[in-house]
């Protein structure tokens, strides 16, 4: 009997810790969840990010959504056909057209890690084109700039896109600016905070 409670007590699996935040939206424990968060948890820990910061603690109140959308926003980020250098431009474009700090905060620190230009991004955080850009970053911003704001692209910018980055590209640069739009959404629906001490980088847009 008491080997048995023992192996039992052995095989029976802890809790992960999670850094769930929120302000609106209540942080949850994995204790707490349904079935269906927790399915939605297992998959963010065991896929690409590890983590669950991010709109993912809002994104648990719809948890069948919630997954099949980490699952779509992690083939977005890290395996799209965009280089990943440009592919966090993209995102920064995003950012901040929406003004959504904790997407900045988090990808202005990728951005640079994966090669960007600390001027171009200190340039981009002030709402106005981005100086100075490479050719190939020049032809992500003009398409991200002019889809977020016109809701349209010219056949100019369609063809350099095209011949840059081909079919495939135009659709991930559509996906991924899609995507972060529906994270800045949430982020700033909830107002999700920023880490104890770090203070917003971007001012509103005028």
């Amino acid at each position: 009997m008491v080997l048995t409670c023992m192996a039992n007590a052995q095989s029976s699996p802890t809790s992960p810790k999670l850094d769930l935040r929120g302000d609106r939206f209540k942080p949850l424990t994995y204790e707490e969840m349904t079935p269906e968060q927790k399915a939605m948890i297992d998959h963010l820990l065991a896929g690409d990010r590890g983590t669950v910061t991010g709109p993912f603690n809002v994104l648990l109140r719809s948890p069948e959504m919630g997954d099949m959308a980490q699952k779509f926003g992690a083939q977005m980020r890290y395996h799209s056909s965009i280089p990943r250098k440009l592919n966090e431009f993209a995102i920064l474009i995003t950012a901040r057209y929406w003004t959504s700090q904790y997407e900045w905060y988090a990808h202005s620190r990728d951005g640079l890690k994966y090669g960007l230009n600390p001027a171009l991004v200190e340039s981009l955080s002030t709402g106005q084109r981005p100086a100075p850009m490479e050719p190939d970053e020049e032809i992500i911003y003009n398409f991200c700039s002019e889809l977020l704001k016109t809701k349209q692209v010219s056949d100019a910018t369609f063809k350099a896109t095209k011949d840059k980055f081909g079919e495939r590209g135009v659709v991930d640069l559509v996906g991924v600016i899609g995507y972060y739009e529906a994270v800045a959404g949430f982020l700033n629906v909830d107002r999700y905070p920023l880490a104890e001490g770090v203070t917003p980088e971007l001012k509103p847009l005028k």
